[in-house]
C-alpha cells in the first residue's frame, strides 16, 4: 500500500508527483535511521518529519531541515515541494504510524507495553533496568508516550533489540486503543486505575474503561497480561484470562512478593530474597513488584534483578529523596492527581521526622470535579496534623480552609521570603504545570 499519490494523479488543486510505498520509506529510514520533528534538533542525515500542531506547520520549516542537514523531509502541503529531498505525502503524522509499524513488524524485538493512571514512568524505568540485565533492550525515552512518542520509540529498536518497553499515556478514550493498534505489544501491564484526566476520560468509569482498552488489543489478540492480583479491578477483568501472570503479597496463587516497609524507602522480600530499594512511598512497591514479575517472566536471575532494582535512582522530581540546606526534602512535582497526591500524603505523614511541611500545587484536568477534589486534599492535609501546610495554585486558593493559600507560586515565594520555611522534612507535589521544583530556588 503506498502512502504517497501515483505520478501525475490529481487530488484536489494538487498534483502529486512521487509514488512510494512503504516498503521505500522504511528501506530511506533504515538508510537514516534517526528521525527529527524539531528543527531545532536536527542531526545530520536524519529524516524530518514536518508535523502539524495548533500554532504550527512544520511544512514551512522542511526546507530549513534540510539546509541543516536532513538527508530528507517528509511533507503532506504540495506549495512546500521543491525538491526531490521533500517527499509528499497524504498526511505526515499517519505516515510516522504507519512506519513504525511496519519498521515494528519487521524487527524481531518482542513489545511490552505500559499504561495505568500513576506510576507508568518508574515502572518502564524499573522493568528496562530489569530486562536489560539479561537482554538487549530500548524504552520509552522520558515522557515520549503519546501518539507522536509512542511511534518514535518504536522508531528507535534498533536490529539487536530483543524487547522494547513501551509507555502509553491517554487523557481520553481511545487513545489507548490506537496506540495498541501502532505499538501491536507482545505484553501489557496496567500499573493501576486512578484520578487522572477526569475531565477527558469523564469520570472514574471512564479511566476503567480508557486504560482497559489495552486489556481489549491484548485478549483480542490472545497476548500475555501481566497483573497486580491485589488490584480488585485488573483482577476482575482477567479472571477468565488463561495467558496472564500475577504478583500479590497476599494471594499465594500468583508470585509472592511481601512489603517489608517504607522508612522511608520501599523493602520487599520476593522467594526469600529481600531487595532494599531508592524509592519513597508505598505506592511504588507495585510498581517494583511488576518489574520482578517480568523479570521472572523472562528468566532474569533473581539477584540480577535485585540488582537492578537496588541500584536504580528515580529522577525528573518524581519520588526524589533530597537534602538541601537543613530540610529533607520528597521531590514529586512531575505531576499529580487525586490518587497520587493522596497516597503521597499518607506515605509523607508516615516518615520519621520531627517537623513536617507540605507544599502541594493544584492537579490539573479534572474538569467538573475539580473543585470538590482539591477540597478532598486540602481537608486530608489538614487531618493528617502536618506542622505546616502550603496550598499552592487557583483551585486550592479556592477551597475552604485555614490551611496557608496562595493563589499563584509568585505569592507562595513572596511569603517565604518574609517568613522561611522551618527546617524540617519537606514533600513537594503538583502537576507539571505548577513547576513546584522551583521551590528549591527559595529555600
Amino acid at each position: 500500500m503506498s502512502i504517497l499519490k501515483s505520478p501525475g494523479q490529481k487530488v484536489g488543486a494538487f498534483f502529486y508527483l512521487r509514488f512510494m510505498t512503504m516498503k521505500e520509506l522504511h528501506a530511506l529510514f533504515l538508510e537514516h535511521p534517526n528521525i527529527c520533528t524539531d528543527t531545532r534538533k536536527i542531526t545530520e542525515n536524519c529524516l524530518f518529519f514536518a508535523l502539524k500542531g495548533p500554532n504550527f506547520n512544520g511544512n514551512a520549516f522542511a526546507q530549513e531541515a534540510l539546509d541543516k542537514g536532513a538527508a530528507y523531509a517528509i511533507i503532506d502541503e504540495e506549495e512546500f515541494k521543491s525538491s526531490d529531498r521533500l517527499i509528499l505525502c497524504e498526511d505526515v503524522l499517519t505516515t510516522l504510524q504507519q512506519l513504525a509499524t511496519y519498521h515494528r513488524n519487521h524487527s524481531k524485538a518482542k513489545i511490552v507495553s505500559l499504561t495505568g493512571s500513576n506510576g507508568k514512568t518508574t515502572t518502564k524505568e524499573l522493568v528496562n533496568a530489569v530486562i536489560s540485565k539479561k537482554y538487549k533492550t530500548i524504552a520509552t525515552q522520558g515522557n515520549l508516550n503519546n501518539h507522536i512518542g509512542v511511534p518514535l520509540t518504536l522508531l528507535s529498536i534498533k536490529k539487536d533489540t530483543e524487547i522494547a518497553i513501551v509507555e502509553m499515556g491517554a487523557n481520553h478514550q481511545k487513545e489507548i486503543q490506537s496506540l495498541c493498534n501502532i505499538a501491536q505489544p507482545d505484553f501489557g501491564y496496567i500499573t493501576n486505575f486512578g484520578k487522572a484526566h477526569l475531565e477527558g476520560f469523564g469520570g472514574v468509569e471512564g479511566v476503567i474503561k480508557g486504560k482497559s482498552e489495552m486489556y481489549d488489543y491484548l485478549m483480542a489478540n490472545g497476548k500475555y497480561v501481566f497483573l497486580n492480583a491485589d488490584d480488585d479491578i485488573q483482577k476482575e477483568k482477567l479472571a477468565n484470562y488463561a495467558k496472564k501472570m500475577g504478583f500479590s503479597a497476599s494471594d499465594h496463587q500468583y508470585y509472592n512478593i511481601k512489603l517489608l516497609g517504607v522508612n522511608p524507602y520501599v523493602a520487599l522480600e520476593a522467594e526469600d530474597i529481600q531487595i532494599q530499594t531508592q524509592l519513597v512511598g508505598k505506592y511504588n512497591f507495585p510498581n517494583c513488584c511488576a518489574a520482578i514479575l517480568m523479570g521472572k517472566y523472562f528468566n532474569v536471575p533473581l539477584e540480577d534483578i535485585k540488582s537492578a532494582i537496588e541500584s536504580y535512582l528515580p529522577q525528573n522530581n518524581r519520588s526524589q529523596l533530597l537534602a538541601k540546606n537543613g530540610f529533607d526534602i520528597v521531590l514529586d512535582a512531575y505531576n499529580a492527581n487525586p490518587t497520587s497526591m493522596k497516597a503521597a500524603l499518607e506515605n509523607f505523614s508516615l516518615m520519621d521526622a520531627q517537623r513536617k511541611t507540605l507544599i502541594i500545587g493544584d492537579m490539573f484536568e479534572l474538569g467538573s470535579t475539580a473543585a470538590e477534589e482539591h477540597q478532598a486534599i486540602a481537608d486530608f492535609a489538614k487531618e493528617l496534623g502536618f506542622d505546616d501546610v502550603y496550598l499552592v495554585g487557583e483551585n486550592f486558593h479556592g477551597t475552604n480552609t485555614m490551611l496557608n493559600k496562595f493563589e499563584s507560586f509568585d505569592d507562595l515565594k513572596e511569603h517565604l521570603s518574609k517568613h522561611p520555611l522551618e527546617k524540617g522534612a519537606l514533600l513537594i507535589k503538583g502537576s507539571r504545570g505548577m513547576a513546584l521544583e522551583r521551590v528549591l530556588e527559595i529555600l
